[in-house]
């Protein structure tokens, strides 16, 4: 049977190629870093990491890791139930908790898996979900393991969110999920007007802040303090894996009935080993150091605003932003491609996004600041830009 298989693979996987979507990996073989060694022991600036605050090759994380590895072992061997639970986890959970100013958190081994499990315990066919367009993958799998009803918003659009919560009315429950930030443009959900909305129909409020934990609102600390959202918003899900130190973990926080019936029924929390203590250790000082100063993040919105400001001033079209992700508009699927390709040339590493990643005629480069980015950084990746969009004849 293989033999046909592997036939029906390889004629998949040339049409991929053949289409310009095949995903190659890029060896780096340092930390990650602002700066990064490549396999060949060449040098580039990254500028497609989601190390928005720099923390992914911190001393100060590095360190905890190694304390806790020494006091706590390696790994836990168990699921969380069982005997996987350690002092440190509901240490975390607490940072946690006390970051997004909610009731309790359940930690999970990646936000695609808090995203995976928490919609199927909780609701039921009797229910609907109302979801943002643009919503995460991890979202749209979770939503698929649900038997809730399903309604789907236009991005960022309130008047289809109040129509799609009109439709929903005659459901028992009803639950608005949203990104927080939304990867690909870099917009911030508009979460009072969504919370509002909530409000006036009377449903649920749910919140991704992967890509807004730490980068938006006037300290970093995401949607809920942006929009001054706090205690309006029923269920936050994030990870530890970008600008809270870049290596893994998710959790789910919010109010306290929900996370304990996670704990009870979410099936990638109840049969999963639980995260590793170097890892929560980490965590934990992560937190202890965004609780001392604002200067990571301070510093990041300064790149953003220079970048952004210098780019367009060169005549590049980028998407409004207030976060630290930046769209540079090309439009042109393979002209991303080619205009990546030649960025790495230029030793900046950034990443062309087109259809079906992004809307048809939509594709752009994606570029993400990080606090870890100096001045001299910016000042090459901008000259690269600039470079290359004349030879290709996207600026003049």
């Amino acid at each position: 049977m293989y033999g046909k298989f592997q036939n029906h693979l390889q004629d998949e996987l040339k049409a991929i190629k053949e289409a310009g979507l095949y995903k190659n990996e890029r060896n780096i073989a340092s930390a990650q870093s602002a700066e990064i060694t490549l396999q060949d022991g060449s040098k580039a600036l990254n500028f497609c990491a989601n190390n928005y605050l720099g923390l992914a090759d911190n001393p100060r994380l590095i360190e905890a890791a190694k304390k806790t590895m020494d006091q706590r072992g390696y790994g836990m061997s168990s699921v969380r139930f069982i005997c996987g639970t350690q002092d440190l986890h509901k240490q975390l959970e607490k940072a946690v908790s006390d970051y997004f100013h909610t009731e309790d958190t359940i930690l999970y081994a990646a936000c695609f898996d808090a995203n995976g499990g928490v919609f199927e315990p909780l609701f039921t066919a009797e229910d609907a979900i109302i979801s943002d367009s643009l919503n995460h993958a991890s979202i749209i799998d979770g939503v698929r393991l649900c038997k809730a009803q399903r309604f789907r918003y236009a991005n960022a659009d309130m008047a289809d969110l109040e129509e799609k919560l009109k439709e929903a009315q005659s459901c028992r429950f009803r639950i608005i999920v949203t990104d927080g930030v939304f990867s690909m443009d870099g917009n911030v959900a508009p979460m009072d007007k969504i919370c509002d909305l909530a409000e006036k129909y009377d449903a649920m409020v749910m919140v991704d802040e992967s890509h807004s934990a730490g980068v938006v609102g006037p300290t970093g600390h995401g949607v809920a303090e942006q929009f001054n959202c706090y205690g309006r918003i029923d269920i936050f899900t994030g990870t530890l894996g970008k600008a809270f130190g870049g290596a893994v973990g998710g959790f789910t926080t919010g109010r306290r009935e929900i996370i304990e019936m996670l704990r009870q029924r979410s099936r990638p929390y109840l049969f999963s080993n639980s995260l590793p203590p170097m890892i929560v250790g980490a965590g934990i000082e992560l937190f202890r150091m965004l609780g001392e100063s604002d200067e990571l993040h301070a510093r990041l919105m300064d790149n953003v605003v220079y970048f952004r400001e210098k780019m367009m001033a060169a005549g590049f079209d980028i998407k409004p932003t207030q976060s630290a992700i930046c769209a540079v508009m090309l439009y042109d699927a393979p002209l991303s491609q080619k205009f990546a390709a030649k960025m790495a040339e230029e030793g900046i590493f950034v990443t062309g996004f087109y259809y079906p990643v992004v809307p048809k005629g939509q594709a752009r480069i994606r570029v993400q600041l990080s606090a870890a980015h100096r001045r001299e950084h910016l000042d090459k990746a901008i000259a690269a830009f600039i470079k290359v969009g004349k030879e290709l004849g996207v600026i003049r």
